[in-house]
């Protein structure tokens, strides 16, 4: 068993690295604090070829792995937290499911511009009465001649105050086997936005209500039965989630570090404090766990899709070692730390949401519980 990257992926590691250092690092901060999409870095690391990582070659991609992209987001997000979100944009999430179920029509008029840095997609799947519970979602598409016209509305989408297009979580009949996706363009007639709101970690979020919105057979991706591929594809963008976490928890870490090594109290460095060391031993065990859980559900995967249950345990641990790690970091560097002059801040910031999206911690363990015992576990109250 080998626990080291390979040579090539050290190499590929080192020249990203090199552009990360020499192109976000500088403006990091302000970066991170500025509300609207950096489309300029979007586009400069599209130029890298840092979009599509693991998308194939005929699609616009680079046709490396799911590795590759881990490599790529843990990297950036030392340089710049800001644009490990923009990475994670253009190769998990509704971008990768596009990538991987879309047809060629659908990936011409559409991908495209995504891995060249121009546009972003979105996923509509949360709804207000259908959160962690996604199979209660109401959003409907009836049929009307050749495509279907799409009720509902959908809350707490990433991106959704500009994003091009999204990938709708649709009801085209009932049950689970009844749930499909369409592509709604945001020009689409019908297609209405209320009020930008906050998140905690600053980014905004609109209610998207889809009245009577029309989705040509052109834009449908997946129809009944599709399901379960949108859930594989969940995986991916999880891994995305749980990368960013432990990642931006590093860049915690290391910031509380050198803090450490400089800042002196009562005539002593805080290094020299065995309360402090502690903190950091600490620290320093959950980073390394956490990316090797990271590690092994990549390596484990099949067709790049990593299992549910690598996957879940995985988040899981990660999404709250960031935040702690975070935490932990913010309390070592006092006022400094609780400040917008340094990234601590927004780092858990960022690392909360975590916690919550793309299912919850909560959501997570009761997966990992049925792993444990080998059977499923209905949520629901029982029928009487």
């Amino acid at each position: 068993m080998d626990f080291q990257l390979s040579k090539e992926q050290n190499m590929f590691r080192d020249a990203v690295h090199g552009f990360a250092q020499k192109h976000l690092a500088p403006g990091a901060l302000e970066r991170a604090h500025r509300e609207e999409h950096p489309w300029d870095i979007s586009k400069l690391i599209a130029e890298q070829g840092l979009m599509g990582i693991t998308m194939k070659e005929e699609d616009g991609g680079q046709g490396g792995t799911l590795m590759d992209a881990i490599i790529a987001i843990e990297t950036v997000a030392q340089a710049c937290p800001r644009s490990a979100d923009v990475i994670h944009a253009g190769n998990f999430g509704p971008a990768r499911v596009l990538a991987e179920y879309g047809t060629k029509d659908q990936k011409e008029r559409y991908l495209g511009k995504i891995l060249r840095g121009e546009s972003v997609i979105n996923v509509g799947m949360t709804e207000p009465d259908a959160g962690s519970a996604v199979t209660d979602l109401r959003t409907t598409a009836a049929p009307d001649g050749d495509g279907y016209r799409i009720n509902g509305i959908k809350v707490f989408q990433t991106h959704a105050p500009y994003a091009e297009m999204m990938l709708t979580y649709v009801r085209f009949g009932p049950g689970v086997g009844g749930i499909g996706s369409v592509l709604i363009p945001r020009s689409a007639p019908g297609f209405k936005q209320g009020k930008p709101s906050k998140f905690f970690n600053g980014e905004e979020w609109v209610q998207t209500y889809l009245d009577n919105v029309y989705v040509g057979p052109e834009n449908v991706l997946l129809k009944e039965g599709g399901f379960k591929k949108q859930i594989a594809g969940l995986n991916v963008e999880r891994i995305g989630n749980t990368v960013r976490s432990l990642a931006l928890g590093r860049y915690a870490y290391e910031q509380a570090r050198r803090w450490a090594m400089q800042r002196k109290q009562f005539g002593r460095l805080l290094c020299e404090f065995q309360g402090l060391q502690w903190k950091f031993a600490d620290m320093k065990i959950k980073l390394d766990a956490g990316q090797l859980l990271i590690y092994r559900a990549v390596a484990n995967a099949v067709g790049g899709i990593p299992s549910a249950d690598d996957t879940a345990i995985a988040k899981a641990f990660c999404n709250q070692a960031g935040f702690d790690i975070c935490n932990e970091a913010m309390q070592i560097m006092g006022g400094m730390g609780y400040t917008e002059d340094t990234l601590v801040e927004y780092c858990l910031r960022k690392c909360r949401g975590w916690m919550i999206a793309g299912g919850s911690i909560e959501i997570l363990k009761n997966r990992i519980a049925e792993g444990v015992f080998e059977r499923t576990f209905s949520q629901r109250p029982s029928k009487t």
